[in-house]
């Protein structure tokens, strides 16, 4: 380990007292006093008798309230702090509760209260866009409200596997080993990338073991059931399943129309008993599809008179109907104007996060908005290959769950392309 990241980490001790032949020494938060409790306590206390001469222990506190990890908490060599941040809206109140979800809802709630205790692992699967992240948010949040759980670790499985194979590379395995091992939650998103990952799933594997050996609570969610995960080990898959498995399903009728009462609620949008049973009749993919089709009522009623009517809901749906007369280009447009970027940066090579979030964007919405395959997506970016594309999908959904500032921006432009779309622009 660089000797700058030691002496960082380190130089924020500070002594508290010595009496009763006790030297108490202040630390900077509950996993610093974790990890000084156990692996340095005999270092501290020999170099404490060196120079007082005089036998003394040592004890290690902190005064800094409880926290959701991140990676400075340890001195990992992994410099790049990937934990997902948390989305204030997703918390129990705001989870709609129907037949498709009712279970998982339960058991994620059972989960907060008592953690460690019931429904370990608790393993939550869906297709995308039905709730799963808004579940393991709302279960973190639940915990530190109730302080159940003093340290918890949110992360995505794409995290863990990276974090992993650059531990292996820098030689820092006892300080990855500690950072996902001494926590009181572990949260992991899309655990089902973990299949096409060998070395990453026999480290998950251990991880696994001493967490649920010690009791914490381990919450994993997936688009699949654990025994669909392709190429995951036999062990694994026992493991998944040896706590509860709960499924999310598709909403019915009378939850889609709840769904959008409580979203246009939050959003203060007002919307007519009419239009939103039209708009639960016609939308009944998943949430984030509604979710849309209210946001695009919205730009809709703002950009004439602000009025949400049948009329509106009508052309608002049947416009979402049309997505494939959205051109690439049309949002190549769109996004270069709103970032300040140009085409042809955003069809090079170049890699800093001004051009390549906005090319990622690009390819989000080309994928929701058009019928081009991943292959057609990425030619229009380079030349990209398809593996690309599905990154930047990846990476984009996850930061519209997790980042408001992105998730407005998103919706911005896509209320942008809708309106350009129908006319409106």
């Amino acid at each position: 380990m660089h000797p700058a990241l030691i002496r960082g980490w380190f130089s924020s001790l500070k002594p508290i007292s010595l009496a009763g032949g006790v030297l108490r020494i202040q630390a900077g938060n509950l996993m610093q006093v974790r990890y000084l409790d156990e692996e340095c306590r005999t270092a501290f206390i020999e170099a404490a008798q060196a120079v007082l001469e005089q036998l003394v222990t040592a004890t290690f506190e902190t005064n800094a309230p409880d926290e959701i990890a991140d990676n400075d908490g340890y001195p990992l060599s992994i410099s790049e702090n990937n934990q997902l941040q948390l989305n204030d809206d997703y918390v129990f109140d705001n989870f709609v509760v129907g037949a498709g979800n009712r279970m998982a809802h339960a058991a994620a709630v059972a989960a907060a209260e008592n953690p460690g205790q019931v429904y370990n692992p608790l393993f939550i699967h869906g297709d995308v866009g039905l709730g799963k992240t808004h579940l393991l948010q709302a279960i973190c949040h639940e915990t530190r409200r109730l302080g159940t759980c003093p340290t918890t670790l949110y992360i995505s499985c794409e995290t863990f596997a990276n974090h992993f194979i650059e531990a292996v590379e820098r030689g820092a395995m006892n300080q990855f080993r500690f950072h996902y091992r001494h926590v009181d939650l572990l949260v992991i998103d899309d655990i089902q990338f973990l299949g096409a990952r060998e070395r990453s799933q026999e480290e998950f594997f251990h991880t696994f073991n001493t967490l649920h050996q010690s009791q914490k609570q381990i919450v994993l969610s997936a688009d699949c059931s654990p025994s669909e995960i392709p190429t995951l080990e036999n062990r694994l898959v026992s493991r998944f399943k040896s706590g509860l498995v709960a499924s999310i399903d598709a909403p019915c009728m009378e939850t889609r129309m709840a769904i959008l009462r409580k979203k246009s609620r939050l959003r203060c949008i007002e919307v007519p008993e009419d239009v939103i049973e039209y708009v639960a009749t016609n939308v009944h993919t998943n949430i984030r599809d509604l979710e849309g089709a209210l946001l695009r009522l919205d730009a809709m009623s703002q950009a004439s008179d602000g009025t949400i009517d049948m009329d509106l809901a009508r052309r608002a749906l049947a416009d979402g109907s049309e997505s494939s007369a959205i051109s690439i280009q049309q949002i190549i447009d769109v996004v270069t104007r709103h970032f300040g970027v140009r085409v042809k940066d955003l069809q090079s090579k170049k890699r800093p996060k001004s051009i390549s979030h906005p090319r990622q964007v690009c390819m989000f919405l080309a994928r929701e908005l058009t019928q081009h395959s991943l292959e057609e997506v990425g030619g229009y970016f380079g030349g990209r290959d398809h593996s690309t594309v599905l990154h930047a999908n990846r990476t984009i959904k996850k930061m519209i769950d997790t980042d408001a500032k992105v998730r407005r921006s998103v919706e911005n432009l896509r209320a942008m392309l809708r309106a350009k779309q129908n006319g409106i622009s």
